[in-house]
């Protein structure tokens, strides 16, 4: 531990609430933490950063670790908010984007169409030259015709520039030669080629995502040097760093360039302060949800490993084929079920819940803002789950009167009574949730009554015990600071780059040396990069999966190599595991001979992440805690007469059973009747819930 006080903060923006999380941690090891959370105020996200560090009253010059979650690219991408960019490709490949991919979702559709390119036709321009798959030039590139392709998209107003040329994942020799000669003739303009973002094959995949880490980079660099400056006027001499789609966080310059890593920060920093909380808890098989405001975000935790993948996609529908993002981020399914998710009724008078939001403003009706369509919120709060006298943790006055006349409107539609129509609106949101659970794990091989359900985010608490029940999960756990948790998440994270490599090659015995030269080659290229950046050597570590897949496949999996340097028997063990992963993952196996696609290379760098320390107990009882009771509705178990608890006075040691209510400053967690809760020494909320 060091000499001196080390005080750490994040901040996550999300789309409904920007929260705040603190750490001050003591010469002897001691720990003082709080929390903040203010409205999100849309379109200028960063003064939430600033509102919420005054609400928090943290004194930034104190500060040494400052880490930074948004929804900056997320949002740009989605609004379509980014900037006019255009695609230098290799002669013959400008229309890969238009192509794309042929197994469409709607595929019986005969009027389908394709999601529109992010870049038109006109402003996609090709250059001779041409390498191949395995790094090795067959045609040199020819730059006679840049000078003129850069004249004209000046001409065109475009303000950055996408470069991606064919196999340049093998050879990017060709696209630093473009990237130079575009800075030498305009130097003004934003650029960023494939190679600088990922390593791996697959054109289309590829040129997707530099086109859209293009389109977001000077509306990312603008925020991020925005939050930077106001930062460093407030007299903030820390190290300043943004969290990563990866689980990870980076610092603020490779951010501005290569924005596109940030697609999912918020999200992650949750998954894994879930993976670091089961750690401590004894916990290693975890389903991570977070609900929020605006979205639910789910992800599973096996041996207590945050899985990373590189084949995510945006605005992925049933009907929409989207768009793919080819860099590493945390496996999670996200939808559109949140505390603003509006009820809503179609015109065959079937009751939906979201995608649509009230978002921070207006709110659900009972913020008393404007809102007059029915939420989640609104349904919560009629059927006695949320304390009206409470709301908001008691910085808002419950508008129950507009929450009622917005359930009416929507009962008004189903020809049923209010409390028919709050019940459907919560069974409904629960039924959506519990969908996107089983798509992490049903779906995948995994049998959800295997794993501990850990809830947050500010509605996390409010439906947990539900969603259990219906997977079968045996126990939920709410953590101390679920409705921040994400940001806590921030402040438990390393420095962290992943690594893709495409090399093919043979998993037999002439592959160990070969095999085990590329990771050398990818960790001493690490190396030489962290410690260019002020990271000693002795602070990094690496963690290498490799890429396989039967041969002649078209998709591969990831199976750990289990340490370096390579031998044969630990050969023998990769490919043991890869029948073990592959068989649980596509429900078989082959005898076929298999092949090593390439490396998935996990870098991390010691930055002085902080462990969940232990809660104090005063010795009170939890009768000290119980605030009163009063009548809940919990829908399918009826109504009943609940115990209400403040969150804040529950201690270590402390148990109950259910029917009950737990209620601190940002949340709300509902025991079901016959639930047993205990508090662990963390402070964290177990809820182990009863047979049936």
């Amino acid at each position: 531990m060091s000499s001196r006080t080390s005080v750490r903060v994040a901040t996550d923006v999300g789309g409904t609430f920007t929260d705040m999380a603190f750490i001050e941690v003591g010469a002897d090891g001691s720990q003082r933490a709080r929390t903040a959370k203010v409205e999100t105020p849309p379109p200028h996200f960063e003064e939430g950063v600033l509102n919420v560090l005054e609400r928090g009253e943290v004194d930034v010059t104190e500060v040494d670790f400052l880490a930074h979650g948004t929804t900056v690219v997320i949002n740009a991408l989605t609004e379509r908010k980014g900037a006019v960019i255009g695609l230098i490709t290799t002669e013959g490949f400008r229309d890969v984007l238009e192509i794309s991919r042929g197994n469409r979702p709607d595929f019986f559709n005969l009027h389908y169409q394709k999601p529109a390119p992010f870049v038109p036709r006109y402003l996609r321009k090709e250059l001779p030259g041409r390498v191949t798959y395995r790094g090795e030039e067959r045609a040199p590139l020819d730059l006679t015709e840049l000078a003129p392709i850069l004249d004209g998209f000046r001409v065109e107003k475009v303000e950055a520039i996408a470069v991606c040329l064919l196999h340049s994942y093998a050879m990017p020799s060709h696209e630093e030669e473009v990237i130079a000669a575009i800075k030498q003739y305009w130097p003004e303009v934003s650029v960023v080629a494939s190679h600088q973002i990922s390593r791996e094959w697959r054109e289309y995949e590829r040129t997707n995502t530099t086109v859209l880490s293009a389109y977001v980079q000077p509306i990312a660099e603008k925020y991020l040097t925005g939050i930077e400056d106001a930062m460093e006027k407030r007299g903030f001499t820390g190290n300043l760093y943004v969290m990563q789609s990866n689980c990870g966080v980076d610092n603020l310059s490779r951010s501005k360039q290569i924005p596109i890593t940030m697609v999912e920060s918020g999200p992650a920093s949750g998954v894994l302060a879930a993976a670091e909380l089961g750690k401590a808890i004894g916990e290693s098989n975890i389903l991570a949800l977070d609900i929020g405001g605006t979205t639910a975000k789910c992800s599973l935790i096996e041996n207590a490993e945050v899985k990373i993948v590189s084949d995510y996609w945006i605005e992925r529908t049933p009907t929409n084929a989207g768009y793919p993002v080819m860099v590493p981020v945390v496996d999670i399914v996200e939808i559109g079920n949140g505390g603003g998710s509006i009820a809503w009724v179609d015109e065959f008078e079937k009751l939906h819940v979201g995608p649509k939001s009230a978002g921070a403003i207006p709110g659900p009706a009972a913020y008393g803002k404007g809102g007059t369509e029915a939420t989640t919120t609104d349904a919560n709060l009629l059927l006695g789950r949320i304390n009206s006298n409470y709301f908001c943790g008691g910085e808002l006055d419950a508008d129950v009167v507009a929450a009622e006349k917005a359930l009416d409107q929507v009962a008004l539609k189903l020809r049923t009574s209010r409390e028919n129509a709050a019940q459907g609106i919560i069974r409904i949101a629960n039924n959506n949730m519990t969908n996107a659970l089983k798509l992490v794990s049903v779906n995948r091989g995994y049998d959800p009554r295997d794993f501990t359900l850990v809830v947050f985010g500010g509605g996390g608490g409010m439906h947990g015990v539900a969603l259990a029940a219906e997977l079968g999960v045996k126990k939920v756990v709410v953590p101390n600071g679920a409705a921040v948790f994400s940001a806590w998440g921030m402040i438990m994270s390393d420095l962290r780059r992943d690594i893709f490599v495409t090399q093919l090659m043979d998993l037999d015995e002439n592959t160990v040396q070969k095999f085990d030269g590329l990771m050398e080659g990818v960790e001493q290229q690490a190396r030489s990069q962290f410690e260019s950046e002020g990271v000693p050597r002795d602070k990094i570590s690496f963690r290498h999966l490799a890429k396989i897949r039967y041969q002649n496949q078209e998709h591969s999996v990831e199976v750990e190599v289990s340490s370096r340097p390579l031998e044969e028997l630990k050969l023998k063990k990769l490919e043991e595991d890869f029948h073990e992963i592959y068989k649980r993952e596509y429900t078989y196996r082959l005898d076929s001979p298999i092949e090593i696609v390439g490396i998935h290379t996990v870098v991390t760098a010691d930055i002085g992440s902080f462990q969940i320390g232990e809660v104090e107990k005063s010795g009170a009882t939890v009768d000290a805690a119980k605030k009163g009771i009063r009548e809940v509705d919990f829908a399918q178990e009826g109504i009943h007469d609940s115990s209400i608890y403040d969150g804040a006075l529950l201690e270590p040691g402390m148990e109950f059973t259910g029917p009950a209510i737990i209620e601190d400053s940002g949340s709300t967690t509902v025991v079901h009747p016959g639930n047993y809760v205990h508090i662990d020494s963390y402070g964290n909320v177990h809820i182990n819930l009863r047979e049936n």
